[in-house]
């Protein structure tokens, strides 16, 4: 990206790097994909790393048989982008860097613009920002819940589980600290039903205290994050939700918006609101689903026809 990125709140990178990855048919409309903090650049079905296959594949929702599809590794987050070293801090960066930087990969790739931006929690907040500030480069964005700023409660949330990742770096032990804070992440990521279905039952006696059904999935659920991520760049991306702020009214790109009822995170009045004050043409998708903000990862069934008629209208 060059020896310097300017970044939104006044820092700067130095030789900073970002890693992409395009795969697909030569010539054909590229679509951007982005997930949330702990997504990456590999995105498609076509790769056994791919984190959203049942969507990117062929046929799928976003199709390889017929786009070209490009991920990237987020900067400050666990790839192979810059980001902040074991114990070192990193310059606050938002999804408006992110934009900026997806825009260094095009002019790098030569490309004019995105047939379509298809963003999902993070991934959504960094498809309005780059809707806003480079609308002559995307024709449509499609935004899974996300919506122009972070909602003061899950904010709340967020801050603890940065809290307690940093103590815990401070100990020299990052690690238990973001298993702890994952484990609490989880309790936001899907519905109070499915909670309720799963995890019901009686609490079992071992150890001199009693263990309830749920703590062997929400710290099962830590330990796996915390053996694939680290702590910095969570911290690092954690807090760049929360410096989410988008204009709806500057945003003119044509937009499909879809919305769960049941997220805790991305509360559905305020991606109501989002659509009403859109400056351009909006397809509201209201939903329903037992896994909450995680819908996006679980309910391929559903997810593949919107972005299949938002995709296709778009070629239009």
């Amino acid at each position: 990206m060059g020896a310097e990125f300017a970044l939104h709140h006044g820092d700067v990178l130095n030789n900073a790097q970002l890693a992409y990855r395009l795969v697909g048919p030569a010539g054909a409309p590229v679509v951007a994909v982005m997930g949330g903090i702990s997504s990456h650049r590999f995105v498609s079905a076509c790769t056994p790393r791919g984190w959203w296959r049942e969507i990117v594949a062929p046929g799928g929702g976003v199709d390889t048989q017929r786009f070209a599809v490009l991920g990237i590794d987020f900067l400050g987050g666990s790839g192979d982008s810059t980001s902040p070293g074991p114990g070192c801090a990193f310059p606050p960066v938002s999804p408006i860097d992110q934009a900026q930087a997806l825009c260094r990969v095009l002019d790098h790739l030569e490309l004019p613009a995105l047939h379509a931006f298809v963003g999902a929690s993070y991934g959504g907040m960094v498809a309005l920002a780059f809707a806003q500030a480079h609308a002559s480069r995307v024709r449509h964005i499609v935004v899974f819940s996300a919506a122009d700023r972070p909602s003061p409660l899950s904010t709340a949330w967020r801050s603890v589980q940065r809290h307690v990742v940093r103590e815990a770096i401070a100990r020299g032990d990052g690690a238990t600290g973001l298993r702890t804070a994952r484990a609490l992440a989880m309790c936001t990521y899907r519905s109070r039903a499915e909670f309720a279905t799963r995890f019901s039952g009686p609490p079992t006696r071992a150890g001199g205290r009693f263990r309830f059904p749920v703590e062997e999935y929400l710290f099962a659920r830590g330990d796996h994050y915390a053996q694939n991520y680290r702590p910095e760049s969570f911290l690092a991306l954690s807090e760049s939700i929360d410096l989410h702020h988008a204009e709806p009214e500057s945003i003119t790109v044509p937009a499909t918006l879809i919305a769960v009822r049941e997220d805790q995170l991305v509360p559905l009045e305020d991606m109501r609101s989002l659509a009403a004050r859109l400056g351009g043409p909006c397809h509201w998708v209201e939903l329903s689903s037992l896994f909450g903000h995680d819908f996006f990862l679980k309910e391929g069934e559903v997810i593949n026809p919107i972005i299949q008629q938002a995709l296709l209208e778009s070629l239009t």
